[in-house]
């Protein structure tokens, strides 16, 4: 099992290129980012986890230029973003954006990628139908897909239609993507055509028992469930013998670092990332 770091990415978390390199230098295998374009300032959207939404939300840096700057350090640490809405930007820019930095960074890009919490948000930036959401995300990963692989892409769905078009350059490899999504439709979809699962750890009762049902899911869609990685987002208290057990359970990843404990605090990181590295080799 890998480690991976997810960091809140805000002006006042450690800057990108120097937290890349240590954690490549303490032998993580990924950096993660996520993305809030905007929070809007009147909105009925309640914030997930319950209460206030927590000021670092609305200090988030680009999740692809923080990622870019972190390629500059580093040589091996994969790039992730953790997640990005892909919805919520334009379909091509976005691609261009993601192509170029998988090649500037020696193809090392990883997209997490969600329908998002915030309907506020959402409706701000796109005319896709909140209702309907999995199934325009969907279409985004498909038409994504066929930018980075086919010759002269081109696609046609409900709501993303286009004819043929050049698209490049390519990407170095094409970016696995991985579906942040926990309801039972979300998850179906993950089964159905993403590249891996990111759950959140505190949302699951049973891990082991999320992680064999999802495993089934992608069985019963015809596709092999040892093609579709799991990366699981640990937002409790992190043990030794957790993410052992988590590894037990079949995961191929665990991403720290991400406990709001942890928002806006470089100081908490270090020793982190100090303590965890030390274990890296025995997951």
């Amino acid at each position: 099992m890998h480690l991976g770091f997810s960091s809140m990415n805000t002006v006042n978390d450690q800057e990108p290129a120097q937290l890349a390199k240590i954690l490549e230098d303490a032998g993580f295998e990924s950096l993660w980012y996520g993305e809030h374009s905007h929070i809007p300032r009147c909105r009925t959207t309640a914030y997930p986890p319950g209460g206030e939404l927590p000021e670092p939300y609305k200090e988030m840096m680009d999740p692809y230029i923080s990622l870019m700057a972190a390629a500059s350090s580093t040589t091996r640490l994969k790039l992730g973003t953790g997640i990005a809405l892909l919805m919520e930007r334009e379909l091509f820019s976005q691609a261009k954006t993601i192509a170029t930095l998988d090649r500037l960074s020696g193809g090392r890009v990883i997209i997490g990628t969600g329908v998002g919490w915030n309907q506020e948000e959402f409706e701000n930036v796109t005319s896709l139908p909140w209702q309907r959401r999995y199934l325009a995300m969907k279409e985004t990963v498909a038409a994504t897909r066929a930018l980075f692989k086919d010759e002269a892409p081109e696609y046609h769905g409900e709501f993303i239609d286009f004819d043929p078009v050049w698209f490049e350059p390519k990407p170095l490899h094409i970016p696995k993507m991985i579906f942040g999504a926990m309801g039972p439709l979300g998850v179906r979809h993950t089964a159905q055509w993403a590249d891996g699962w990111m759950p959140v750890d505190v949302v699951l009762p049973d891990v082991g028992a999320a992680i064999k049902d999802f495993r089934k899911q992608v069985s019963d869609f015809g596709r092999d469930p040892d093609s579709v990685e799991v990366t699981l987002v640990v937002m409790g208290e992190i043990t030794p013998d957790l993410l052992k057990r988590y590894r037990d359970c079949g995961v191929t990843r665990c991403n720290i670092g991400v406990g709001m404990q942890n928002w806006n605090k470089p100081e908490i990181v270090m020793p982190m990332i100090e303590q965890y590295s030390k274990i890296i080799a025995q997951l």
